[in-house]
């Protein structure tokens, strides 16, 4: 029955919800097409197109969402069987649900060792946020830092990390440096102001974006700021939301960064899955990152953070993330749509089928 199809679904999605995404745009789909298989989507109506260069980060946030879905079907007993479809994305696409593929539930018969193991990574997915408030000037150990570079090491890639504080404070002024060039760009400032929440009702209500108190800005600045862009141009204004900006990197000792393939959308699934299973590793030591996105997809931006780490990219490999970390107190909570909205309906009767092929 339809209703059984999306039963154990609905459970799973309860929890996978909450995988992190770009803006929090929450563009990833399941749609059951049995009681144990689903076909996943990625909604290019909630894409980021604005930068062509931040495009094949729609692939990425479906690795990170893949990831999590593995996470959280293994705490309940099933490893996730994946067909996928590694077709470019086309934001101009007619069909705005664009396909990754399919995934299977398949039953695990666990010991109690890996039981246990998958009820913490769980814990590890439930209690994951992005951390933008001042974190508390403590160092990362080596021994968590080598165990996240083999983690990045068995998917194919290269985590790579810098205390130089000369350095840290260089990167984190070109990533207060692009937000400024950012909304320059009358495209990327019309797809930012499409995910700025400026007061909590609002962050509640709508259940998605970047909130004013998730990114420790008064919601009333933040909205006069953005609404007035030309106004940072003016030294007292725009020294003051550069001020504000950076009072909110107190404390960062360290910044991390992925590198490794990404030419292609199987590169770009495998990163984000890379990335996620990196950051649940932090989130197990309690160590919170918050990904500097604008310094990837802005093209001038990414050429000076790879002058400034002394990082060589090639043809296929380049260096695709990067991300402060640490420790902070607990963030604010950012919202998430109901599950219903991330579970499309399932397929009319005649599509279900319950064999064992995706």
């Amino acid at each position: 029955m339809l209703e059984d199809a999306g039963a154990l679904w609905l459970e799973i999605v309860e929890d996978v919800r909450w995988y992190p995404s770009p803006h929090n745009s929450q563009p990833m789909k399941l749609r059951p097409i049995s009681e144990t298989a689903a076909r996943v989507y990625y909604d290019l109506d909630l894409g980021l197109p604005a930068e062509s260069f931040g495009i094949p980060f729609g692939h990425v946030c479906a690795g990170v969402f893949l990831e999590s879905l593995s996470v959280v079907a293994a705490a309940r007993g099933y490893r996730t069987i994946e067909a996928l479809d590694h077709s470019e994305m086309d934001f101009d696409a007619v069909d705005r649900l664009h396909l990754i593929g399919t995934v299977r539930l398949e039953p695990t018969d666990a010991d109690a060792e890996t039981r246990s193991a998958a009820q913490r990574r769980l814990a590890a997915f439930r209690s994951r946020q992005t951390s933008r408030r001042p974190y508390d000037s403590r160092i990362v150990g080596d021994e968590i830092l080598s165990a996240a570079s083999s983690i990045a090491a068995e998917q194919g890639f290269d985590f790579r990390s810098t205390v130089d504080a000369r350095m840290v404070s260089s990167l984190v002024r070109i990533n207060q440096k692009t937000l400024f060039s950012d909304l320059r760009n009358d495209a990327v400032y019309a797809e930012i102001m499409q995910w700025l929440r400026f007061s909590k009702d609002e962050a509640a209500a709508k259940a998605d974006g970047l909130s004013a108190e998730t990114m420790i800005m008064p919601g009333r600045v933040l909205r006069f700021a953005m609404r007035n862009r030309s106004l940072w141009s003016f030294p007292v204004v725009g020294g003051l939301i550069r001020t504000m900006y950076l009072r909110t990197m107190r404390g960062v000792r360290q910044l991390g960064w992925l590198e490794g393939p990404f030419a292609e959308p199987s590169h770009f699934l495998e990163a984000g899955r890379t990335f996620m299973r990196v950051w649940l590793f932090f989130s197990e030591r309690g160590v919170y990152l918050h990904p500097f996105g604008t310094v990837i997809t802005n093209q001038a931006s990414h050429a000076e953070f790879v002058r400034e780490a002394g990082i060589h990219e090639s043809a296929n490999r380049m260096a695709w993330m990067l991300f402060r970390f640490g420790y902070s107190p607990t963030p604010p909570t950012s919202h998430r749509r109901p599950a219903t909205s991330t579970l499309l309906s399932p397929l009319p009767d005649g599509h279900i089928h319950t064999g064992a092929t995706p």
